[in-house]
């Protein structure tokens, strides 16, 4: 039962235990003529009288046609220089309602004001490493630990010159405009895709003896031997001298290199974007140790409820290319 026949139900079972108009109206949220017309219908010709007698505007002649130029002028653009259309501007173009235009917007999933930004991978490689590392998320090694590796460099300690206004009731929390920047941090993290934990750790620069230092933290929290492999992307100071020696003295533990542009295979950057809205975006912080203090108390916190990432892909048939 639509929600509207309920209500007009509600009114004459209402209207039948003997309450008044005005007490009807006010139970259900709606006018005092609104009870009076369905009573009165329903007294008339009983449940026939409860159906809308409104049967719709009657379709336009040209329908299709003009859904076809609405497509095709979204589609081209605008004219006076601007980027793209709003349901007003086009209408006013087309002569007809902005709300017809934007019905039909809305019917074939057209969004003009939207814009997506991408990077088209250039790796020759790309379907072979974006299988090996999609393997591992989905059937890892058994008794062996994944690890997804990459570091957030130079995080800003920013300090407001004014006062925090702090939320209220009807206003928003407002930053002053000034800032004092303290200095920069890198943070390095290693996300555990079995269990969603991250091990996280600072340092003043991001060079390839961090990352190798960083390293050495992550095989330190699994047992000796344990197989490990780790994934990374290719920034140069993951492909070093120092890096190689690292992996010799360590032939348990595999990298392995995301496709050239791919950062979105690598899931510690979900986690860092959670850093970045909880944490960084909206952060006052008075030293770059008030920063690295407030960064490791949130991955304390975090670890204590973290959950493995779940992806879903809307089209498994379709073929990842580069």
């Amino acid at each position: 039962m639509r929600s509207e026949d309920a209500r007009r139900a509600d009114v004459i079972l209402r209207t039948a235990r003997g309450q008044s108009v005005r007490e009807i109206a006010g139970a259900l949220g709606c006018s005092t003529s609104y009870v009076q017309r369905w009573t009165n219908r329903f007294g008339k010709t009983r449940l026939s009288g409860l159906v809308a007698q409104h049967r719709g505007r009657k379709a336009r002649a040209n329908a299709a046609a003009l859904e076809a130029k609405v497509l095709e002028w979204t589609r081209r653009g605008p004219d006076d220089g601007s980027t793209h259309w709003s349901s007003r501007r086009l209408a006013h173009k087309l002569g007809i309602g902005h709300m017809s235009v934007a019905r039909i917007w809305r019917r074939h999933g057209l969004q003009p004001h939207r814009l997506r930004h991408f990077m088209a991978s250039n790796d020759p490689a790309f379907e072979a490493k974006a299988a090996d590392i999609i393997g591992l998320y989905l059937a890892p090694p058994a008794h062996a630990a994944v690890f997804c590796v990459d570091e957030k460099t130079a995080i800003q300690a920013l300090d407001r010159l004014d006062p925090v206004l702090p939320l209220s009731p009807g206003r928003a929390e407002r930053h002053g405009f000034e800032y004092f920047r303290h200095g920069t941090l890198s943070l390095y993290a290693a996300l555990e895709t079995r269990s969603g934990q991250v091990i996280g750790s600072t340092a003043s620069r991001h060079t390839s003896q961090e990352f190798v230092r960083f390293l050495e933290e992550v095989v330190a929290t699994q047992p000796s031997g344990k197989e490990i492999h780790i994934i990374v992307d290719n920034l140069s100071a993951h492909k070093t001298k120092l890096v190689d020696r690292f992996l010799a003295d360590h032939p348990n533990v595999s990298l392995h290199y995301t496709p050239t542009y791919s950062s979105w295979l690598n899931q510690v950057e979900n986690w860092f974007s959670k850093v970045q809205r909880h944490v960084i975006a909206r952060g006052v912080f008075e030293s770059v140790a008030d920063l690295r203090r407030k960064l490791m108390r949130y991955i304390k916190a975090y670890n204590k409820t973290a959950t493995p990432l779940q992806w879903t892909y809307s089209n498994p048939t379709n073929r990842i290319a580069a």
